[in-house]
């Protein structure tokens, strides 16, 4: 009877805390990169659209940084499951389990999932010279010079090494992978013709494309993009790369645990703030776009993470990157 009765009590507990939820408790999202980058600048403008479905509620971004955001991915694991912490990450979510040898953390066991927030593309470029004038003709260039052609990234797990690994086996060529600190100085090196080709965010080369700095050759979307400097590239599948589709994707998370009720009510902010006419603006000038089929539901956010999982594990496995 005794138990019976502290279980009514837990219960009640719950029930009284999602009904009240959030409260006067601030919010915080955990951000697993440094402040200013296109993850951190996606959490900011999410918790500005968070704020008013919940309530006026305080959202404040935590930025905790380092091994390619599993630092901030086990903090949150780690954390109280009452709401008032969130994560916000991109595709380093499921690429996470491939990449590292000793996760501490279940990617799928000990998180709850809130939803979908938005697809990032990416573009392949060259450096200003190369001698290609599209894709066809760097296809023909790049077969015609295996072992020798150079493809930056910013480093273990980011989304342009990643990018670089399906790219690679898609075609069949290894290339000289060139890990950076970073997309800038990856960047930079690709204009000054240091390295021949990069696979990176539109938040990062649309920019570069727009000033003729660097020679793009493709979308990696498995549609032409509507963006202005981009409309008229090809996509890498149309251009012979059957079924090549790389988008970086934000999804929003919760420790394990999180009552029902309150995920329900994060999920429903959710779906008000990915309607926010000056979210989705502020997505597109990121080059982002904003989620709006079943993928902002928890289940289906879920299952579509788990397809990634399954994806990007063989890639990741036959090209033999690990981190300790």
């Amino acid at each position: 009877m005794k138990r019976l009765l502290l279980l009514a009590a837990a219960v009640a507990a719950f029930a009284a805390q999602a009904q009240s939820y959030p409260g006067s408790k601030p919010i915080t999202i955990v951000v697993p990169f440094t402040a200013g980058g296109p993850t951190d600048r996606v959490a900011r403008d999410l918790a500005e659209a968070l704020r008013k479905p919940l309530g006026n509620a305080t959202l404040v971004i935590e930025n905790v940084a380092g091994a390619g955001g599993t630092i901030g991915a086990n903090k949150v694991a780690k954390a109280n499951p009452d709401g008032h912490t969130l994560f916000l990450h991109h595709i380093g979510m499921a690429t996470a389990p491939a990449l590292y040898r000793q996760l501490p953390y279940s990617v799928e066991n000990d998180f709850s999932y809130i939803g979908m927030v938005n697809d990032v593309p990416m573009t392949l470029i060259g450096r200003p010279n190369l001698p290609a004038g599209n894709y066809k003709e760097l296809s023909a260039w790049i077969h015609a010079n295996k072992g020798k052609v150079n493809l930056g990234n910013a480093g273990l797990g980011a989304a342009s090494h990643l990018c670089g690994l399906m790219f690679q086996n898609a075609v069949g060529v290894d290339m000289t992978t060139v890990p950076y600190k970073g997309t800038a100085p990856a960047i930079t090196d690709l204009i000054g013709g240091q390295i021949d080709l990069l696979c990176d965010q539109t938040t990062n080369t649309t920019p570069q494309i727009e000033g003729k700095k660097v020679k793009a050759f493709a979308v990696t979307t498995a549609k032409r993009l509507t963006t202005p400097a981009l409309k008229d590239l090809p996509t890498l599948q149309e251009s012979g790369l059957k079924g090549f589709n790389v988008t970086i994707w934000h999804g929003l998370y919760a420790p394990k645990g999180v009552p029902a009720d309150i995920v329900a009510k994060l999920n429903a902010a959710l779906k008000v703030a990915l309607k926010d006419p000056e979210f989705i603006k502020k997505q597109e000038g990121l080059g982002a776009v904003v989620v709006s089929d079943k993928r902002v539901e928890p289940a289906e956010h879920k299952k579509f993470v788990a397809d990634e999982i399954a994806k990007w594990a063989p890639v990741i496995k036959a090209a033999g990157v690990y981190a300790d």
